[in-house]
């Protein structure tokens, strides 16, 4: 089976096109499958099934076909978790440390629409 001669990338390409621009408006946020995590921040697959199990990380959704997707947060957390590693805190106090973190988040955005009268 001959295809004939290979054509270099972008060959047949219109002179003058360029991509066209975003249109205005909120863009989407994207979300990672568990093997894009994995090759961006450099820890193993299971290292992310194992924090997202203790509640280190959370699972922003999950895709039709049963994957777990995460949200652009992941990165920084798994970096707090890297940092906190090497000053060599346990598992446990890390988990504290998000526990609270994340309880400060939920307290905060429960309390948003709430008015203290109090004096």
């Amino acid at each position: 089976m001959n295809l004939g001669p290979i054509q270099p990338i972008g060959a047949g390409t219109p002179r003058g096109y360029a991509p066209q621009a975003p249109t205005p408006g909120k863009i989407p946020p994207k979300l990672y499958r568990i093997g894009e995590v994995v090759s961006y921040a450099g820890v193993g697959r299971q290292t992310i099934h194992n924090y997202t199990t203790m509640g280190l990380l959370h699972e922003s959704s999950w895709s039709p076909g049963g994957h777990r997707l995460y949200d652009e947060s992941v990165f920084h957390r798994l970096a707090v978790i890297t940092e906190m590693k090497a000053a060599n805190k346990s598992l446990r106090d890390i988990q504290e440390h998000f526990a609270r973190l994340d309880g400060l988040e939920e307290d905060s955005s429960s309390q948003a629409g709430q008015i203290d009268i109090s004096m």
